[in-house]
């Protein structure tokens, strides 16, 4: 037998980029080849992606972890990697997706909606595409950033016009079983209905879709029986319908009483996709009136049901008298909830570029060290992903993409002293500045340095005289 899973957390990894390859091209009669490593090859994404012919998180619910591919490292004569396979999954229409924290990242409504969860990590360039006029032939390659990992919450929210809410053997499942083709299972017993059954129905030129979740009870909202916990599948109806059973035995209970008591459970629910419950509009179906006592106790309490303003529906599912009144009435209900809706826009794609003055990192002391400290932005820390610490020239060229960002200026502006402990990305080094302090220097190209200029030794043409004059010559005899 089928289950039913409608809540799911699950673990997603994106694909690793490839590593970029530090090559040099070796060929007869070609001596300066120069650098031929190529690019390495982006991991893959994993995307949700809604697809409706599924009704059911129960795959996620045995498989929670998903991995997308990862890129091939890039390799010589300038070939780049393959780049990795995106991993698609498909989630049924109407799943919301959160994060550990509970803040929603997107609500998947319509067939083919998509939603990248991790973005794969970028690949590392090959020495190739590092050469320059100052490192014409670079020794090294960066490497491929790390995919993305992310653990997400699914949870599916049906996407139904009306929803049916009501106590334990009020007959929802029975009412959905005769206006639409659904089949729940119905027996003569409590909680007979365990998941949330869906029916389609027509009236007249109208179709709509019917949500029967398990039966609510006093004290839901504390825990008590199961229909809180899918109360999520009637956030999206337009309309609340409340079957109440006018034939229950049970002592102290009658429709009206049921009525306030569903009240107070809606009432203390929130939805997650935001908005009230109690302001979607109310129908109240008075159940089981083939029963000589629930007919006559429906037509009693019928005119205080009306005099609050709602709409009361006597019915029987097993004579199925009334029942042609009540689904011409939701009809209408959905017709003009879905004429007074917005016309729907075509998605806007939002550019947020980064200010002109944004550094793009941070620089702070560490609490938890006298002396240092950490440097935070999406830049410092991906260029310390990329760079392979067994090499020194990629060392060095780290070294000069974080003075070239203004990360040194920072440290000694903060009073860094050489040999502070630095962290960036999880990565903790010695900082040794590349300009002495206190000493003003203009920066010049890799590979040179200003102060090689100076040069204090003495001239060959003075050792020499100097050595004759050890020696007893005479210099002006031998000059001239």
């Amino acid at each position: 037998m089928s289950r039913f899973v409608d809540r799911v957390v699950i673990h997603v990894a994106a694909g690793n980029g490839g590593n970029g390859c530090a090559s040099v091209h070796r060929e007869k009669f070609k001596p300066l080849g120069g650098p031929d490593g190529g690019n390495g090859g982006r991991g893959g994404d994993v995307v949700l992606v809604v697809d409706s012919n599924v009704h059911t998180l129960l795959d996620f619910h045995y498989r929670p972890n998903a991995r997308a591919t990862n890129g091939r490292q890039g390799q010589g004569n300038n070939r780049d990697g393959a780049t990795g396979v995106d991993l698609e999954l498909k989630v049924p229409d109407g799943t919301v997706i959160t994060d550990a924290d509970g803040n929603i990242l997107a609500d998947l409504t319509g067939h083919g909606t998509r939603l990248v969860a991790a973005q794969g990590g970028r690949g590392g360039l090959g020495n190739a595409s590092l050469a320059s006029k100052a490192r014409k032939a670079p020794g090294f390659a960066l490497l491929g950033e790390p995919g993305e990992e992310r653990e997400l919450v699914l949870e599916l929210k049906s996407v139904a016009d009306v929803g049916l809410l009501g106590f334990p053997s009020a007959g929802k499942s029975s009412l959905i079983a005769v206006l639409s083709a659904a089949r729940p299972k119905i027996a003569d017993y409590p909680f007979t209905t365990l998941v949330p059954n869906l029916g389609v129905i027509t009236a007249g030129e109208t179709v709509f879709t019917m949500a029967d979740v398990p039966g609510l009870i006093p004290g839901a909202s504390e825990g008590k029986g199961l229909g809180l916990d899918f109360l999520r599948h009637i956030e999206r109806c337009a309309l609340l319908v409340h079957v109440l059973d006018c034939a229950t035995e049970e002592p102290g209970r009658d429709p009206v009483s049921d009525l306030e008591a569903l009240e107070e459970e809606l009432a203390r629910y929130t939805p997650s996709l935001g908005g009230d419950l109690a302001d979607r509009p109310r129908i109240v179906v008075l159940n089981k009136i083939d029963i000589m006592e629930a007919r006559e106790l429906a037509d009693m309490v019928r005119p205080d049901l009306e005099e609050r303003g709602l709409q009361v529906f006597p019915v029987s599912t097993a004579t199925r008298e009334g029942l042609r009144e009540l689904t011409f009435a939701l009809g209408k209900v959905v017709a003009e909830y879905r004429a007074a809706q917005p016309a729907p826009e075509a998605t806007r794609l939002v550019l947020r570029p980064t200010a002109v003055d944004d550094s793009g990192f941070t620089v702070t002391p560490n609490p938890a060290e006298p002396g240092a400290f950490v440097v935070r932005g999406d830049r410092p820390e991906r260029w310390v992903l990329q760079t392979d610490f067994n090499n020194d020239e990629a060392v060095g060229y780290l070294a000069d993409r974080l003075a070239r960002l203004g990360v040194e200026d920072k440290l000694a502006a903060l009073g860094a002293e050489p040999g502070a402990s630095v962290t960036i990305g999880g990565l903790t080094f010695d900082w040794e500045p590349t300009t002495p302090a206190g000493v003003a220097m203009s920066m010049t190209g890799r590979g040179t340095d200003r102060r090689l200029e100076r040069n204090d030794r003495v001239p060959a043409k003075d050792r020499k005289a100097a050595s004759r004059i050890r020696r007893g010559i005479d210099v002006e005899d031998t000059t001239g």
